[in-house]
């Protein structure tokens, strides 16, 4: 079936619908292959975001709505993903004694020691991911992903 009668089939989808499912299933092929990377060293995708958003912190560290914040994806249990990372001495949490309700994590010498073995391979992946295409098309496709993140729908 051409595109032309996919688009005159009753039920057919969308551009907006296929595009969706694209950019979907696009991100679930990237973070799977970047997930079984991650595994090797006994990480998450969601650990390893945390570790680089705590390294970009530097020694100040964030308080944990900090760190949800800037996570690529919501975690609705950060509180234990920490524990267990705490657990692992990858970081190091501490309440605050300006304001007890608020502790903030910092990543340790282990954490950025585990970063930094993971760093050289997630870049070879990453650039395994995209070696079919081109500089250019990888610049207009970032601006075109940015521009999607950028429109808040009404």
């Amino acid at each position: 079936m051409n595109s032309r009668n996919k688009a005159a089939c009753p039920g057919a989808a969308g551009i907006e619908d296929q595009v969706f499912v694209a950019i979907l299933k696009s991100a679930d092929a990237l973070a799977a292959q970047a997930e079984q990377l991650l595994k090797t060293s006994g990480l998450t995708g969601a650990q390893y975001n945390v570790l680089r958003i705590l390294r970009g912190a530097g020694p100040e560290g964030l308080p944990c709505s900090g760190i949800s914040e800037r996570m690529i994806s919501r975690d609705p249990d950060m509180t234990r993903m920490l524990d267990r990372m705490e657990s692992r001495q990858w970081i190091s949490r501490e309440r605050q004694t300006e304001d007890r309700r608020v502790v903030k994590a910092r990543i340790t010498e282990e954490g950025l020691k585990l970063l930094k073995k993971m760093d050289a391979p997630v870049r070879e992946l990453h650039k395994r991911q995209f070696a079919h295409m081109s500089a250019a098309r990888q610049k207009t496709l970032l601006e075109l992903i940015s521009e999607v993140l950028a429109h808040e729908p009404e």
